[in-house]
């Protein structure tokens, strides 16, 4: 038979006269006749439809309309023209070439190098070891899975062999040997799922190791080392419920293993620490809500007003408290205060600003201040003021208690922070003229 070269052109033509073709003519296939000789000189020879090989990527995107995306993505599904390494049976079976003899030869062989290196307490390499056979049994497992699943939904087209005992002697001794293949593979399989589970336990990897035992589980729900494995995980991340569950079915199978019977002891002995530590984090809780309530009742009852923002300042643990006891409603309030110096941008935190202090207690030992080179900043040469609710000023007597200042609602107590404006004496009326004017001005008053 002579081997044609068929031509764009030639193609051309027969894709049109396939497309005119008329239903009547009766006629399963449109020949095409090639309109050139063949090389050696011999006669004429018709080429059909069928002859003609599979379309080439460039030519499937012409005629059955694809993209290119369309068509790149079909190469990369062959191992071939891969670019990324896509865990499918194809690759499986590639991988499968670099060993020889059976998928369950293979799987158990790497579960013993595993078994070697898990003696030695080389659980890395022992993973490692495990994980291979893994990968080549579970590929049989869904090798088996696809087909069960194409098997299925198609017909079954098995030709009858009524006449033929001898052909069905055959293929039942070989469902038989098949059977107890997959038997052994499954169990392989579950052995190696297990064993590195252990292999992950012992290297931290908690939830490896219970993801490894489920699948063990799905393959044999009766394995206890399995449920052991999981138990032990889950305890470790502090899952008691689930650690609870998975020796709890484990023990319901072997009641009397020692290794699920101290995983149980275990996880009541983790239970009951949890359960103190849960108490002690509730009761915490109780006594800060407590603490606030007190303390609201105790701005309610001096008429001090208060206001929280959006964003409050970060502050730590500081906070308006009943000192000395936040347990006792008669204890004093003590509110954390920012002493702003705005004609040199400086400032002084005081956490604990006891209403029974008056502002002259705290310059005290504030003063003299380490940036203040003039000499500016002394207790007789400073004038304090606070913002009033309206917007305005009202300055503070140095001697007088704070609490004298904060009652009565004239001034307000902001994100639990008192502030106040500590000014030198001779700049102390341009900075409050100041201070009015672009209090007008955000009001809109000029």
């Amino acid at each position: 038979m002579h081997i044609q070269e068929i031509s764009n052109e030639v193609a051309e033509r027969l894709k049109l006269e396939e497309s005119q073709a008329q239903p009547q003519a009766g006629i399963s296939q449109i020949a095409a006749t090639s309109t050139e000789k063949p090389q050696d000189g011999g006669a004429f020879m018709p080429a059909t439809a069928a002859m003609f090989p599979e379309l080439s990527p460039g030519r499937a995107m012409m005629s059955e309309k694809k993209t290119v995306d369309e068509v790149v993505a079909e190469l990369k599904k062959s191992p071939f023209f891969m670019t990324e390494l896509e865990e499918n049976d194809e690759t499986e079976a590639f991988k499968a070439l670099a060993y020889e003899g059976t998928p369950l030869e293979n799987g158990s062989e790497f579960k013993e190098q595993g078994n070697e290196c898990f003696k030695t307490r080389r659980w890395g390499d022992a993973k490692e070891f495990y994980t291979k056979g893994i990968l080549i049994l579970a590929a049989e497992e869904r090798k088996r899975k696809q087909a069960a699943d194409l098997s299925s939904k198609k017909p079954s087209t098995t030709a009858s062999r009524s006449n033929d005992k001898e052909g069905e002697k055959e293929d039942r001794e070989k469902e038989e040997i098949s059977e107890d293949e997959i038997r052994k593979e499954r169990a392989t399989l579950e052995s190696l799922y297990v064993n590195r589970a252990a292999c992950h336990l012992e290297l931290k990897n908690y939830r490896s190791c219970w993801l490894d035992s489920s699948a063990a589980l799905r393959l044999n729900s009766n394995n206890i080392k399995a449920y052991y494995r999981s138990a032990r995980a889950f305890l470790a991340v502090g899952r008691i419920a689930e650690a609870d569950d998975a020796c709890a079915r484990g023990l319901a199978i072997d009641p009397s293993n020692n290794p699920l019977k101290s995983v149980a002891r275990d996880i009541i002995k983790k239970a009951e620490e949890t359960g103190v530590r849960q108490r002690r984090e509730a009761e915490r809780i109780a006594k800060e809500k407590r603490r606030e309530a007190l303390v609201k009742a105790a701005l309610r009852a001096r008429e001090i007003r208060t206001r929280a923002t959006a964003q409050p300042p970060e502050m730590e643990d500081a906070g308006i408290k009943l000192v000395p006891d936040p347990d006792d409603p008669a204890s004093h309030l003590a509110f954390p205060t920012v002493l702003l110096y705005p004609v040199h941008l400086e400032s002084d935190f005081i956490k604990g600003f006891n209403e029974t202090d008056a502002l002259a207690d705290h310059l005290g030992y504030v003063f003299p201040l380490p940036w203040d080179r003039e000499g500016v900043y002394t207790l007789a040469g400073v004038e304090c003021y606070m913002e009033t609710v309206a917007g305005g000023l009202i300055k503070l007597g140095k001697k007088v208690p704070l609490l004298k200042v904060l009652a009565g609602g004239k001034v307000e107590v902001v994100d639990e922070v008192v502030r106040i404006f500590v000014l030198p004496k001779a700049q102390a009326a341009a900075w409050v003229e100041e201070f009015k004017m672009k209090k007008a001005a955000e009001k809109g008053v000029r």
